[in-house]
């Protein structure tokens, strides 16, 4: 009998045996796992929904990054639960169920790259692949205590892999250790890093606000005990008209870009969408051309401002999500709440392009919480190498 954590963190088409990647490389003897939106060879990707896995045929190869990590010598071991269509951060499929978080249990293990972390922090894999759109990789490597990138706009090629919203969309990934966690950089990022090293560190006020107190003070603390191996640090605020004018900006931009994508199949097929994505989908149809566009002049001029701040060697702190994961038995009413403070805190690298890392800082009710650094465009190397300097303060111990 498999753990009940193993089975529900996998789909219900799962890959019928391991596919084993060469024995010598840079991630030889690692174990991985693929969000269910990843093209794999003769496997048909589901994106979260029965009826769009049943209309589309099997790949007919392997996407760029699944090909990168078999080259480098990992093993694929399954294809994991998402949201539906990938619109959500809760991590609930009305179709596939909640993939259990063994880091805390009977809390959502966050989505959309629900599976994908929750395999990874229940230990049964070494690194997972997942992506994020708007905190689809950052709040669950926060909810299940674990390493997660979202990279630099562009920086992996994604051909093969399903898109949402292509303004924002970026493949990423989890690790629960740091090493492991840089070596996945090495082998899916492109050529186009910029080295600089880290001379400043900005703590963003306006996001800490957002927070639970107690989320923000153990977050406070932990900058506090990695002081000795982080540069200056000093505090500001990165949202000059406030954090909800992006917020509203990326959610009509994604809103129209994701109906781009599913749309046509949803208007042809009209399949069963679970509450939540539903209601999304449903508003997603109504935005107009005239409105992403205003709100795309809005994300355009806060990417310029946001980059402005963020040169070559200075990184930025925030909370990862404002609170621990919320229960599994959450209201309805209650997630959508809890979404719009997500996306407060995951819009700023969102409408940037700018990458974001979030390590696991340590516990509240035994619940794991994440600490964010963005960094500058191409600085992913740098965020990495960060993560490596930190490791006595991070793990799940408050």
């Amino acid at each position: 009998m498999l753990p009940h954590a193993y089975r529900t963190c996998f789909v219900p088409h799962d890959i019928k045996a391991p596919i084993k990647g060469p024995a010598s490389g840079p991630l030889a003897g690692l174990s991985a796992v693929v969000k269910d939106m990843y093209d794999i060879a003769g496997e048909r990707t589901g994106c979260g929904n029965p009826e769009w896995l049943a209309s589309h045929a099997p790949a007919t190869r392997h996407c760029p990054p699944v090909q990168k990590i078999l080259n480098a010598g990992a093993t694929i071991t399954g294809k994991t639960v998402c949201d539906e269509f990938f619109y959500s951060v809760s991590g609930a499929n009305a179709h596939y169920g909640t993939p259990v978080n063994a880091r805390a249990p009977g809390r959502l293990p966050g989505g959309s790259s629900a599976g994908a972390a929750a395999a990874c922090g229940a230990g049964l894999c070494d690194f997972a692949l997942g992506s994020d759109t708007g905190g689809s990789v950052r709040v669950p490597a926060s909810f299940n205590g674990i390493y997660g990138l979202r990279p630099t706009h562009d920086r992996i090629e994604h051909s093969g892999v399903v898109d949402m919203a292509p303004t924002f969309d970026v493949p990423g990934w989890f690790a629960a250790t740091p090493g492991v966690f840089r070596k996945i950089g090495a082998v899916l990022l492109d050529d186009r890093g910029v080295t600089a090293k880290i001379e400043r560190v900005v703590v963003l006020e306006d996001t800490f606000a957002q927070a639970e107190e107690p989320v923000a003070d153990l977050l406070r603390t932990a900058l506090e005990f990695m002081s000795d191996d982080l540069p200056e640090m000093v505090h500001g605020k990165i949202a000059p008209e406030g954090l909800d004018t992006w917020r509203e900006a990326f959610r009509i931009v994604q809103a129209y870009e994701t109906w781009q994508t599913f749309g046509g199949f949803i208007t042809r097929h009209k399949p069963n969408i679970g509450p939540g994505v539903r209601e999304r989908m449903e508003f997603a149809a109504t935005v107009t051309r005239t409105q992403a566009d205003a709100a795309r002049s809005v994300q355009i001029k806060a990417r310029e401002h946001i980059r402005q701040i963020t040169a070559p060697g200075t990184i930025l702190a925030l909370p990862t999500a404002p609170c621990i994961a919320p229960k599994v038995e959450i209201s309805g009413a209650e997630l959508e709440e809890f979404r719009v403070r997500v996306m407060r805190l995951t819009c700023t690298s969102g409408v940037s392009g700018l990458p974001q890392m979030s390590i696991p800082a340590g516990t509240i009710d035994g619940c794991p919480i994440g600490l964010s650094f963005i960094g500058w465009a191409g600085g992913d190397e740098a965020l990495l190498d960060l993560a490596c300097e930190l490791p006595r303060h991070c793990g799940m111990a408050a």
